[in-house]
């Protein structure tokens, strides 16, 4: 049996931990060991004991944390002194040191917090040396957070007891997507008495010329912990009433109808069990107290999420199973929210549906596969409900072609629901940010259903569903509900196993040097990325021409379909784009490309600098691309090159203007556009590439970017921006 060592930690009133610049909950473990080391000092010493126990404990995993519900306090901001006052002639006068500080108290119910760390060995008795330790803890946090602590070691069953009778959200190390703390790691006692021993003054000079100056000590060193509060999932299978081995599947488009119907069943059964706890069941399953004012935080809330049927081309979409999701801070004990579900009835005979009972399932193999992988790019199952801001406008049936959107209008409404998407994540507690959001009425899938089936009026008007597609700077597990509805069956994403990012962007935060050439930084940008994916595949492994745009022979891939990357620097904004072959040719990507792609994200995670020669060492982070704003992404009828143009043949009769527009007339007949009439705003002939120049494109109707064109377009040459974003030519 597994050993556990245990500290309970009182706090006397509140508290004020802050991070990067939000109130912190729960303390990070990282503060309980400063608590720890700050209760056993005396001076500048540790007892030899009780450091050679607190390096033991610095070695063990992130420990499982317990914590009450807090809530936020009243934000205060005071102007006090900086601790420089040393550094001041006259110490009495901190006028010139003042600085803002910002008091953002947590005040938590009722109850104590636990951080559990597992045991794997213990010979030299280095938890009980830990356990009396706490004896000694007086404050956690700030000076001003006065607190003690209980220390015990406990077996697994103990633990499992003490965790389930528990007051308070229990939050697991990991993977999670929630939060991120900071824990104690292999040499962080020795960075903290580091830290101590250092010197705050620094003298400069000597005699009348001598200057003090305020030195800061150096950083602790901690290690940062992904925490995801425990979650406890049912699984359970509708099956047929008059014939339990068969399924009554549900349709997918009628998801918030049969959560309402399932939740409103199984709080009816509850509160006819548990008469007095009428207000706690509310709350579970509400998130509000029966005034109907808001409750609880919507983490500690039960949510139900409809399965569709999801994993091949044919799958119909059908609502087989009920997840149910019981979170460790919920007001109800897990054993009572499960037996509210168990064998409940669904369905109206009175109205003509299948009546269907729920089952505990047996078979969890769909869920693991499709909607709990890890993950960067997610494709919505049902439709998000987004805020009232981020709706359609509502186009009259009967006056379609009157009320007809352009393409601005329409791309101002995909950029607004973007910004809600984002919205909607950091409402969910994920951390990652997005790369990439691509919003649309359609479904990703052939079997899926447009936005508006999912229409549920009053809450969820049509307007404001959205399919979404996102990509993640970073892999996360499922499952994963966004936006309104997202405890009512909306919002639910699946991984894109058939699918990988088609632009990656990268915007250069400083080290460029003076106005380099486009070219000169997307050929850096090249050797970058060939160099990485060669590391990622090994380095045994030949790199393929999709990555190199080169055959075995070392020879250039010549072919009118593009079938190797692109890169392009645009020296306006400063960014790095990556475009794929499918995504400059309109189409869809190969199988062998789709393999590619996966490679090249892997290989791109951490891609933060970038060496490009004279041209400096840049500093790079990923940023979105592929909303409907994006002035190089979006939709237009009207394009501008940003970099000449350069023809891909040179025309031997006629003159220069009209063999450049024929030419850039070809190329968008090669790609499927429509026709466009070409501007040309300088036309010259430069050695070794040809004829080029500057167009503009306008079209009979808006088109997608981006547009790639020209011989010099793997390099970032003819590439176009949308004339909306920088006025008419």
């Amino acid at each position: 049996m597994g050993q556990h060592l245990v500290l309970t930690v009182h706090l006397h009133d509140r508290f004020h931990g802050m991070v990067d610049g939000g109130s912190e909950w729960p303390p990070a473990p990282g503060r309980l060991f400063q608590a720890l080391v700050a209760g056993v000092a005396r001076g500048r010493t540790l007892p030899a004991e009780k450091r050679d126990a607190l390096e033991w404990l610095e070695s063990l995993p992130p420990p499982v944390i317990g914590a009450p519900d807090a809530r936020l306090g009243n934000r205060v901001v005071l102007f006090v002194p900086n601790n420089d006052a040393d550094s001041l002639a006259n110490p009495t006068d901190v006028s010139s040191i003042r600085t803002k500080k910002v008091v953002l108290p947590r005040i938590p119910d009722p109850g104590p917090l636990l951080y559990a760390w597992p045991i794997a060995a213990d010979p030299n008795g280095h938890a009980r040396r830990i356990v009396e330790a706490a004896d000694e803890l007086y404050q956690l946090g700030r000076g001003i957070d006065m607190a003690w602590a209980i220390g015990e070691i406990l077996g697994d069953d103990d633990l499992s007891e003490r965790l389930g009778r528990f007051e308070g959200a229990v939050h697991m190390p990991g993977a999670g997507r929630d939060g991120v703390l900071v824990c104690p790691a292999r040499g962080t006692l020795r960075s903290l008495a580091a830290r101590h021993a250092a010197p705050r003054l620094t003298v400069e000079g000597s005699g009348s010329r001598a200057k003090t100056y305020f030195t800061n000590a150096p950083k602790p060193l901690f290690v940062r912990v992904a925490y995801q509060p425990q979650v406890r999932r049912l699984l359970f299978d509708l099956r047929r009433e008059d014939a339990p081995e068969r399924a009554a599947p549900g349709r997918s488009a009628e998801v918030v109808r049969l959560v309402e119907r399932i939740r409103d069943t199984a709080v009816g059964r509850l509160k006819e069990a548990m008469p007095d706890e009428e207000a706690a069941i509310v709350r579970c399953f509400l998130g509000r107290v029966p005034d109907g004012a808001d409750a609880d935080a919507p983490e500690n809330r039960v949510r139900l999420v409809p399965l569709p049927s999801i994993g091949f081309e044919h799958a119909d979409r059908g609502v087989r199973r009920v997840l149910v999701e019981i979170p460790s801070g919920a007001p109800l004990r897990p054993e009572d929210v499960a037996w509210a579900f168990v064998g409940l009835d669904v369905g109206d005979s009175a109205a003509g549906e299948i009546r269907a009972v729920l089952t505990p399932s047996e078979n969890w193999d769909m869920l693991r596969k499709h909607y709990l992988p890890r993950a960067k790019r997610w494709r919505s199952v049902t439709p998000l409900a987004l805020p009232e801001l981020a709706g359609r406008r509502r186009i009259d049936p009967t006056r379609r072609r009157q009320q007809a959107k352009g393409g601005a209008e329409r791309a101002g409404e995909e950029a607004t629901a973007a910004r809600a998407v984002r919205a909607a994540l950091r409402h969910a507690g994920v951390q990652a940010k997005a790369t990439s959001i691509s919003v649309q009425r359609e479904p990703f899938e052939a079997k899926g259903q447009r936005a508006e089936a999912f229409e549920r009026k009053p809450r969820f008007p049509k307007e404001q569903l959205w399919h979404v597609e996102i990509v993640l700077d970073r892999g996360i597990e499922g499952p994963l509900l966004l936006g309104n509805g997202r405890f009512l069956g909306l919002g639910l994403m699946a991984p894109a196993r058939d699918a990988a990012p088609g632009v990656h962007a990268f915007v250069i935060n400083g080290g460029l040097v003076g106005s380099p050439e486009p070219i000169v930084v997307a050929r850096a940008l090249r050797r970058a990325v060939m160099a990485r994916v060669q590391v990622r595949i090994g380095t045994r492994e030949r790199l393929a021409s999709f990555f190199s745009g080169h055959a075995e022979d070392g020879a250039p891939v010549r072919r009118s379909r593009s079938s190797h990357l692109s890169f392009a620097f645009e020296a306006e904004t400063r960014r790095l784009l990556i475009l794929a072959p499918h995504v400059v040719e309109r189409r869809a990507p190969t199988s062998q490309e789709l393999d590619h792609l996966h490679s090249l994200d892997a290989a791109l995670e951490g891609f933060r600098e970038l060496r490009a020669g004279s041209a400096g060492s840049l500093s790079l982070s990923s940023v979105a691309s592929g909303e409907g704003h994006d002035p190089l992404l979006g939709r237009s009828s009207a394009w501008k090159t940003l970099t000449p143009y350069v023809v891909t043949r040179h025309a031997k009769r006629g003159a220069a203007t009209e063999a450049l527009a024929a030419d850039v007339a070809a190329e968008c007949r090669r790609l499927g556009l429509p026709e466009p009439r070409v501007e040309s705003s300088g036309v010259w002939g430069t050695p070794g590439l040809g004829l080029m120049g500057n167009v503009t494109l306008l079209f009979d109707r808006p088109v997608g970017g981006p547009l790639l064109l020209g011989r010099t377009r793997y390099l970032g040459g003819g590439l176009f921006r949308r004339v909306e974003e920088i006025g008419q030519p």
